[in-house]
């Protein structure tokens, strides 16, 4: 039997916030969607109109889940009569959701809507880095966690920004169809890698990407393509066209850590990739470039 979705869609919904998910969910042939708001159609972030939204249903099955995305631009949009609307509709939806017969999901700053209504009170959540602290400051009562891929707690789930929904939706599918059904979506997305809840909003893929120096982009792209490589400073050096000693140099300037670091850590990220979909530890360590399991570990205590 399908599972019934529903999203809650407003004006200045977050483009892949509603259809990443949603596209998820559809792959796995298991879930019902609606897509509901207070008005029949929506422009969404990225200029394109949402139509045929069905009402805001006066009750929902038992089982269902309730998916408020993200918009832009939170402060005016969920200040809106409009979202004003959905916030009481939602505010409704509270003893379902505290009985374990709704799940509630917020994808990126959706989270702020379900706070509005009251319905993050007590529980563990997240969202979007950029708005975390109008999340802490708006609901109080709220255990509002940094820097996590999503959170899940009873019958609440929030994550973070756009793609972390993605991966919030594939936990969906994992918990109603199983881990192999989760896997055959990620793999017909090409989001192989799987994230977790645990891991952080900004992983190494990106974390030391602030920086404008074209040298070092370039270097980064060249480890972070075949992390697995056994790369040496001065092979990356010459393919970025500087020299060894001035590369070591920009790296310790531009990330704050060597060029080796920058590297261990893309291996650790691949290693946990993954041990997440099931590989050995062994299998995982050689997967990753590292000589063993006893390498990989030494090098997670370093980072831990």
């Amino acid at each position: 039997m399908q599972r019934n979705v529903y999203f809650v869609t407003l004006p200045g919904v977050m483009s892949l916030d509603l259809t990443g998910p949603a596209e998820a969910l559809r792959l796995s042939g298991q879930f019902s969607l609606h897509y509901i708001g207070p008005q029949p159609e929506v422009m969404m972030s990225t200029g394109l109109m949402v139509s045929h939204l069905q009402p805001l249903p006066q009750s929902l099955p038992p089982g269902s889940i309730v998916i408020i995305p993200g918009v832009a631009e939170s402060d005016e949009n969920f200040s809106s009569p409009v979202a004003q609307t959905a916030c009481e509709w939602l505010h409704q939806q509270k003893s379902a959701i505290e009985a374990g017969n709704l799940r509630l999901v917020c994808i990126c700053s959706g989270s702020l809507l379900a706070g509005q209504a009251g319905l993050l009170d007590g529980y563990q959540c997240t969202t979007h880095h950029d708005v975390i602290g109008r999340l802490r400051e708006q609901v109080p009562a709220a255990q509002v966690k940094d820097n996590r891929i999503f959170v899940e707690d009873r019958s609440v789930l929030t994550s973070a920004g756009i793609s972390a929904g993605i991966d919030l939706a594939l936990h969906l599918i994992a918990t109603h169809l199983g881990p192999q059904a989760a896997l055959d979506v990620a793999r017909e997305m090409v989001v192989y890698f799987r994230r977790g809840g645990d891991d952080p909003q900004l992983s190494p893929w990106l974390r030391y990407r602030n920086h404008l120096h074209p040298a070092v982009h370039r270097a980064q792209n060249l480890i972070a393509a075949e992390p697995e490589s056994a790369w040496q400073v001065e092979d990356v050096a010459a393919r970025a066209h500087i020299s060894a000693r001035h590369l070591t140099r920009l790296f310790r300037q531009h990330l704050g850590i060597s060029v080796r670091d920058y590297h261990e850590q893309l291996r650790i990220a691949v290693a946990q990739q993954r041990l997440q979909q099931g590989s050995g530890i062994e299998k995982a360590a050689l997967a990753a470039g590292f000589s063993s399991a006893r390498q990989l570990r030494r090098a997670q205590e370093r980072w831990a």
